[in-house]
């Protein structure tokens, strides 16, 4: 495994532009850090005259003023000048260092987020097979993000802090070689400990990563599959789900913060150490006179190693940054540096000009590669001639969906090979042969776009005349010039504002418009209603011709016609040959064969998603924030506590340093100074070793309660989410426990208010007040000039926080746009991969790349300005200060001391200041993310699914009414799709749903389950209005089996169980549902048995094998109402049969409301109602129905019957 070992790999993605930037950058943040050094250098030269010369100064003052001829100025505005040219430089190169960093991390940042999508994109299918998609969309927010704060400002700081060190050390051994010596004999312990604990953060920052990413791919799974979640009444154990990771993350990040802090808290017991042998050697080389050592090169040299050791201390928190990035960009680069075996994006390969079609499979074997010990194909061999129609059948799980995904070079066959045109698909160039093939599969996916450019995704080259002539082809025009946008309507994500029917049209004519060579068609009319069917059926079979079509299909309607018909049984050919032969026969497929009935009514699926405008969040005071903190307040409370006493040591310094230059500056007797020197000496040791302790509670206290704070923040966005979501508003986003759908960066930002950067800022405040006291204390007049300057600092660091919180709300817009397309593609890659549109999507994402880019761009400048400024005026101070500290002393109204105890004071809480500022980013971005939080938060839904309240009747019997029932959308208002429907159904009474695409028979279903309150009328239970249901209590009473079943990533056992979630399940109970759904017997096949995990969305069974386990989910529910869209559709005969008993069975005693195409699940029915436009047009029994000869009448002849 590579590791982010160097600054190389890290910038691996700097180009010239970026290199020269960032070599700028370093240059003038080398500059920028000499100028600490040179005002030590300074400020030494000041204190020799001061302590030395301090009688003179009245003179020297009152030749200046009143010779005004005299123009040779004195030596305190000599200083003054140097303190303000020194400004001057901070202000240019303080700019440029911010800026040019800034920008070449955007420009990085950038191209990292390019790279990985299009690394996600290139891997091949069996990649994503052990992947989680949440896991990814994680790495490409919340990683890359930390990437981007890593290779910034934080890095020019460091080098401004390098430089801040070399160079003191230099100014140091030249200004006094002994002095420096002893001084820096203490560096080794604090190099050595820095580096020991910067390896812990990097480890506990990959674990602490590689958490939450895993909470986020819970996150996305849940609220993708928020529907069955809710049905199910699994917002508990979903949330309890979460939270355990959630759990992990929050231990490791207390350790981190600890670690770090304890890492401070040894460099400042290291430096104080230093700084009392300093004192105590520096004293004796004066009093010895050594080398012409005074106390103005002691002070030199003590302060520019002081602030050498200092800068290392202030490096550690952007030090930290860069550690964390380190371990954040190890995740992304193993993910960029992976290399399939089979690459989309891969130029190598044979380019066929033209194929005819001829398939064949030659003694291939496979495994997937997540279950290796399982063969799906054990030596398939079969032969398809060009133009053949072939039709593949067999029961679920036998390898036809393995063979069609072979064909499209999903994998590669353990052994043998798949030619076309005797060619190995192996040799030719994977997108460029993918573009011959058409799919149309039993499950289409759509895209979050409109009709128009879902089917241009079959070929980019398409005019607007061939996408009608494709649509009218499949049976898709009529519908879509209806909608009042026509083929610019928006399907939805996944295609949610569009039945199942119309989403099936839409793939077909998406296939259709492609042309291509190889047809391959998984029950691609499956969804169809029987007015589309026949039509669509007749447009295949019309593309069908001069094209080699390979069908999986379970009903004769289809397969029928086909030139062959293929047996598949345990991996390999079982049988073939023509309908009439194999009928003839009566072998292996015959019986199955027969079984298969076309008797089809209709289907729905209209699952909408509301995209309402949502309004900009308000403004959140961090009072809020703290309230959420409230049972930590007093971890809180005891960590500023720590941080207060913290930030109270440079205060405490400037004394110390003042009452040192004034003994030598006030007396003559060696032994006073000697025995004052040890005293100080002493005292530095012992504020380093009280550092030492309240460091570690700081990082202890505050980093659990901002840890404590990020949990409870995803955990209450989690649910709040839970809470308010309807069906179908699928949070299709990058997720890893945000809130709102919102970026992913959103609630790790928040705890910045109450984590360990609130530590700093509590010690930084508590540092600068006490400068201020002190200062006030020791010359108030003098203070007050400096701090004259305040409000221009205050106005600039209120100026920078509100023009970065703008950046970070527009940023968060942005790559929330920029994630939704990475999403949707790696959520469907198969899809993705079928229509060769990897660079389609790529050019999509970069798109949204663009204006989070020129945000960037803008905040280089803005924040680079604001920096250097803040940093350039306490220079400006200094020469103020300086220069008015000289008059006050010639006045008589200051002594050489307290202007010492001032200037130092004022030093530290102006470097205490500059710190604070330096968060200004974090700060904006948490205050955007808390914002956002606090508006989801506080949204009030309009069917709140955690409600106590509402009655929870102790019998409930099971009938049901639609009572003069009128709906609409909200996302459709100009849509009514019920419009008055009443109906009536008794208990234990079997009720069938039947009519077109979009009639309203699942938005019936959605009511019941209360999804949904209508606009007008009542859906009544037991007589009582849903609405005055509990609405937990309700959905308990339900049990539901959908065409298109979600389960999810964890084990066959575990998806069984969520059928209820009120209980602990026993086994056996899994078990017997297990049989009577027909799946126990292929469950105790698998090596793992009913611990064996389905994959992400069930990806590791095939549809027949998820439906039948989430038949069995239903029926553990025991529901006193079911209902059933299209629960068999996806079984094959042997299955269906056993299925469809067991679900006979289950009806019984239990209210039934069935939506469905065949005719042997609709007839038994003991009311059939047919709708149409949102209203009954016909109800009654299947013979009553058959007898009046209308519209349910020829809804059956137009079906073929066998």
């Amino acid at each position: 495994r590579r590791k982010v070992k160097n600054l190389r790999h890290l910038f691996r993605y700097a180009d010239g532009l970026d290199i020269t930037l960032m070599l700028l950058g370093t240059i003038a943040a080398a500059v920028n850090g000499i100028c600490l050094p040179l005002l030590s250098l300074i400020f030494g030269e000041m204190s020799d005259i001061f302590v030395t010369d301090c009688p003179s100064l009245e003179n020297l003052y009152h030749n200046y003023i009143y010779r005004g001829h005299n123009l040779t100025l004195g030596p305190d505005s000599q200083f003054a000048l140097y303190y303000t040219g020194i400004g001057m430089a901070v202000l240019v190169f303080g700019y440029l260092q911010i800026s040019f960093w800034v920008l070449a991390a955007a420009r990085q940042t950038k191209k990292i987020r390019k790279a990985f999508f299009h690394a996600i994109l290139g891997q091949d299918i069996s990649w994503f097979d052990v992947s989680n998609s949440g896991e990814l969309n994680t790495r490409l927010n919340d990683d890359i993000n930390k990437i981007n704060d890593g290779i910034g400002d934080k890095i020019a700081q460091l080098f401004q802090n390098m430089a801040t060190f070399i160079v003191g050390i230099v100014i140091g051994f030249v200004k006094g070689w002994k002095l420096t010596l002893v001084i820096l004999a203490t560096c080794p312990f604090i190099m050595i400990s820095g580096a020991f604990c910067s390896k812990m953060i990097i480890a506990l920052t990959s674990k602490e990563l590689t958490a939450y990413a895993k909470a986020g791919a819970v996150a996305e799974e849940v609220l993708s599959s928020v529907r069955t979640v809710v049905a199910f009444g699994g917002q508990e154990k979903e949330i309890n789900r979460y939270t355990s990771n959630l759990g992990e993350a929050k231990n490791v990040g207390i350790k981190k913060a600890v670690v770090s802090k304890l890492s401070l808290g040894l460099v400042y017991l290291f430096i104080n150490a230093c700084n009392g042998l300093a004192f105590w050697y520096g004293s004796t080389l004066i009093l010895g006179g050594n080398d012409g050592y005074t106390i103005g090169t002691v002070l030199v040299i003590f302060f520019c190693v002081t602030f050498s050791s200092y800068s290392i201390g202030t490096a550690a928190p952007h030090f930290e940054t860069f550690t964390i990035a380190r371990g954040a960009a190890f995740k992304v680069f193993e993910i960029i540096d992976q290399k399939p075996s089979i690459n989309s994006f891969s130029l190598e390969g044979h380019k066929l000009h033209h194929i005819k079609g001829s398939v064949e499979f030659k003694n291939v074997k496979f495994s997937y590669p997540s279950r290796p010990e399982v063969q799906v194909l054990k030596g398939l061999n079969l032969e398809i001639n060009c133009g053949q129609t072939v039709a593949l059948v067999g029961s679920s799980g036998c390898g036809k969906s393995t063979a069609v995904q072979l064909l499209q070079r999903f994998y590669d066959p353990q052994e043998g090979e798949v030619t076309v045109d005797g060619h190995d698909i192996k040799s030719l160039n994977v997108r460029h042969y993918r573009e011959f093939i058409g799919v149309v599969s039993q499950e289409p996916i759509l895209f979050g776009t409109t009709i128009k450019n879902n089917i241009k995704y079959g070929r980019e080259d398409v005019t607007d005349d061939e996408i009608a002539t494709a649509a009218k082809e499949a049976n898709a025009y009529d519908f879509i010039m209806e909608l009042p946008d026509k083929f610019n309507t928006l399907v939805g994500e996944r295609g949610a504002q569009m039945s199942g029917g119309q989403k099936q049209r839409i793939a077909i004519a998406r296939a259709l418009v492609r042309n291509p060579k190889i047809l391959l068609l998984d029950e691609a009319t499956s969804a169809l209603d029987t007015e589309s069917e026949s039509v669509v059926q007749a447009a295949l079979e019309k593309a069908s011709r001069g094209r080699t079509t390979l069908v999986i299909a379970h009903r004769l309607s289809t397969i029928r016609s086909a030139d062959m018909i293929v047996a598949i049984a345990n991996g390999i050919v079982a049988e073939k040959g023509t309908h009439s032969e194999l009928m003839r026969e009566k072998g292996l497929q015959a019986f199955p064969i027969k079984g298969l009935l076309s008797q089809k009514i209709s289907t729905e699926r209209v699952s909408q998603e509301e995209d309402e405008e949502k309004p900009k969040p308000e403004e959140v005071s961090f009072l809020k924030l703290f309230r959420l903190n409230k049972s930590e307040w007093p971890f809180i409370a005891l960590g500023t506590l720590a941080a207060i006493i913290n930030g109270a040591a440079h205060p405490t310094y400037s004394i110390i340093f003042g009452k040192i230059i004034a003994i030598f500056a006030v007396t003559d007797d060696n032994e006073r100074v000697k025995r004052e020197a040890d005293l100080f000496s002493i005292l530095f040791a012992v504020i380093g070793v009280v550092c030492f302790i309240t460091f570690f509670f700081q990082g202890f206290l505050y980093g659990r309660s901002g840890e404590i704070l990020t949990m409870r923040l995803r955990h209450m966005a989690f649910k709040a989410m839970l809470q308010q979501v309807r069906v179908g508003h699928s949070y299709n986003t990058p997720i890893s426990g945000v809130a709102g759908g919102k970026a992913s960066t959103l609630s790790p930002t928040s705890p910045t208010a109450t984590g360990s950067r609130l530590g700093v800022i509590a010690q930084n405040i508590s540092s600068m007040g006490l400068s201020v006291i002190i200062s006030f204390i020791y010359g108030w007049e003098m203070t007050l000039v400096i701090l004259v300057i305040a409000p221009v600092l205050a106005v600039t660091g209120m100026l920078e926080i509100s023009a970065l919180t703008g950046f970070a709300n527009r940023d968060k817009k942005e790559l929330l746009r920029a994630g939704k397309v990475a999403t949707e593609a790696v959520e469907n890659i198969r899809t993705v991969a079928s229509l060769t549109r990897e660079h389609t999507f790529e050019q999509m994402y970069d798109e949204n790349l663009h204006k989070p880019y020129r945000n960037a761009q803008k905040k280089a400048q803005i924040y680079g300005s604001c920096y250097a400024f803040s940093q350039a005026f306490v220079f400006f101070a200094y020469a103020v200060g300086f220069r008015f500290g000289a008059y006050l002393i010639t006045i008589g109204r200051m002594t050489s001391e307290g202007v010492f105890i001032v200037f130092t004071a004022v030093a530290y809480g102006a470097m205490a200041l500059g710190e604070t500022l330096t968060f200004a980013p974090e700060y904006a971005k948490a205050k955007s993310g808390a914002a956002y939080l606090f508006a989801l938060f506080e949204r009030t839904p309009a069917i709140d699914n955690y409600s106590q309240e509402g009655e929870k009747p102790d019998t409930f019997g099971g009938s049901l009414e639609f009572r003069k029932v009128a709906f609409i959308y909200p996302s459709r208002p100009d849509v009514p799709i019920l419009q008055g429907l009443s109906l009536k159904i008794e208990r234990g009474q079997t009720v069938a749903l039947v009519g077109s695409s979009g009639c309203g028979k699942s938005t019936s279903v959605q009511l019941l389950q209360r999804f949904y309150d209508p606009i007008e009328g009542q859906v009544l239970f037991d007589g009582i209005d849903a609405k005055h249901l509990n609405v937990q209590w309700l959905r308990s009473q339900i049990g539901i089996v959908s065409q298109e079943p979600v389960l999810f990533d964890c084990s066959i056992a575990e998806n069984i169980a969520y059928g209820d979630n009120s209980r602990t399940v026993p086994f056996e109970e899994i078990k017997e549902v297990a049989k009577v759904a027909n799946i126990h017997s292929f469950i105790e096949e698998l090596p793992e048995k009913y611990e064996t995990r389905v994959g992400d969305k069930g990806t590791q069974l095939s549809g027949g094998q998820k439906q039948r386990i989430a038949i069995a989910r239903a029926l553990l529910r025991k529901p006193k109402i079911l209902l059933l869209d299209e629960a068999t559709s996806a079984l094959d005969n042997e299955s269906e049969k056993v299925v469809q008993k067991a679900l006979d069975q289950a009806q019984q005693g239990r209210t039934c409301i069935v939506i469905a195409h065949r005719l042997s699940t609709v007839q038994n029915a003991d009311i059939i109602v047919v709708v149409n436009n949102g209203k009954i047009i016909e109800q009654g029994t299947h013979q009553q129905l058959m007898t009046k000869h209308e519209a349910y009448f020829n809804l059956v002849n137009a079906q073929t019957l066998l």
